[in-house]
């Protein structure tokens, strides 16, 4: 079984698609674009994850296509961290088709500049709330904001934080980079309440990506969070960038050799049906 634990879909229009480099994936992106990738993938289901619109309308979106779409096991809204709101709009959710789906939250913390961000005192709250209504929290974080999210996990151990594409390492910037990530994702490595997805890696080295650069950070995230800690993603379709939907999966399993059967099988599902609490019919 194969649970593609990170993708979007998204419209033309969202306003960050405009930004230079992105002509490639300025475009709609829709379930039906992805249902033949998955087919052809062997791809059993899927978690939806927010595609940076920041607004509750597309979670409302992505929940109501959960809905009518098994294939769809789990989505993951946007809120954000700072709505005095907070609880409200969650309860807004639970009433929306789909519901059901709603198996956690994520906000764009990669584009924060406050280092003491995930620090505020509304922050920690709205982590806590998280876990208190049995959602998950995925950290879009990048390699410089490891350490403060690190610090917010081992603040709220109530809460499953999920951190998305190891932290966005420098891939790029050859054994620097590789040094540079280790040595801050190790402490939020070590927080057992969190789990990471081999996802973004191929955009985060490049056009240049090959396995062999790709395969020292999966390596390092077996080592430090475990199999029974880790889940795939494609980061479809930003991974379009640099690589086709096909071979986003089929690069990091190329990482995956040594593994035996048990763990291969918590990579490539069991942590992610188990993080999310998905409901998967085989």
């Amino acid at each position: 079984m194969i649970i593609d634990a990170h993708h979007h879909l998204w419209t033309a229009d969202y306003q960050w698609l405009a930004e230079p480099g992105l002509e490639a994936i300025r475009r709609d992106y829709t379930i039906a674009d992805l249902t033949p990738r998955l087919e052809a993938a062997g791809v059993t289901a899927t978690v939806l994850v927010e595609a940076g619109r920041c607004d509750a309308a597309e979670t409302a979106e992505f929940l109501a296509l959960a809905a009518t779409t098994p294939r769809i096991a789990g989505v993951v809204g946007w809120a954000s961290l700072t709505d005095p709101d907070l609880p409200a709009t969650l309860a807004a959710y639970r009433d929306l088709p789909g519901a059901a789906k709603l198996v956690g939250i994520r906000d764009q913390v990669q584009g924060v500049d406050d280092p003491g961000h995930l620090a505020r005192p509304d922050v920690r709250a709205a982590l806590a709330g998280f876990g208190a209504a049995g959602l998950t929290y995925d950290l879009v974080v990048h390699v410089g904001q490891l350490a403060a999210s690190a610090e917010a996990a081992r603040a709220t151990p109530g809460t499953v934080f999920v951190l998305d594409h190891l932290g966005k390492p420098r891939i790029g910037a050859g054994a620097e980079g590789f040094a540079e990530w280790r040595a801050a994702v190790a402490p939020l490595a070590a927080c057992d309440n969190v789990v990471a997805k081999l996802s973004g890696l191929l955009v985060e080295a490049g056009p240049g990506w090959n396995v062999s650069l790709i395969r020292p950070y999966v390596e390092a995230a077996l080592e430090l969070f475990g199999a029974e800690r880790l889940m795939v993603g494609s980061d479809w379709p930003v991974c379009e960038l640099v690589a086709s939907y096909a071979a986003a999966l089929e690069t990091v399993d190329a990482c995956l050799g040594g593994l035996s059967a048990t763990e291969r099988a918590a990579v490539t599902a069991g942590t992610a049906i188990r993080t999310y609490r998905l409901e998967v019919v085989s």
